[in-house]
């Protein structure tokens, strides 16, 4: 199931496990990447908190941490080559493995169709 929020973040939920990474209007918006900061795993944050930071060639721009939770995993492959990000941002352009403090936090994101609309 895929959710998305208002800072342009998307999650795939896998049991109480989100993969999350940005959306593709993001990665139009920020142009070609450049470079990619991703958090420690074991970190924990809490939602809308500053979990990475990616920088274009046009801007530098936060990714929050949708929701409460621990880092589990990260991808380092988009921090060896950031356009990952920008021809696969929904996909092997993901960020991190969020473990989610409570599951039914998630209800209250975005599905799909809330996120085109946002984003229309």
């Amino acid at each position: 199931m895929l959710k998305f929020t208002q800072e342009h973040e998307w999650l795939k939920l896998e049991g109480d496990v989100a993969t999350v990474g940005i959306t593709t209007y993001a990665v139009e918006q920020l142009g070609d990447l450049v470079f990619v900061e991703l958090p420690e795993v074991g970190a924990t944050f809490s939602k809308d908190g500053n979990a990475a930071t990616v920088e274009s060639v046009k801007a530098a721009s936060d990714v929050y941490c949708p929701l409460d939770g621990e880092i589990v995993e990260v991808n380092p492959a988009i921090v060896a080559d950031p356009s990952l990000v920008n021809s696969d941002p929904q996909g092997a352009g993901w960020f991190f493995k969020l473990k989610l403090k409570n599951l039914s936090d998630a209800d209250g994101l975005l599905d799909e169709a809330a996120y085109k609309e946002l984003t229309a």
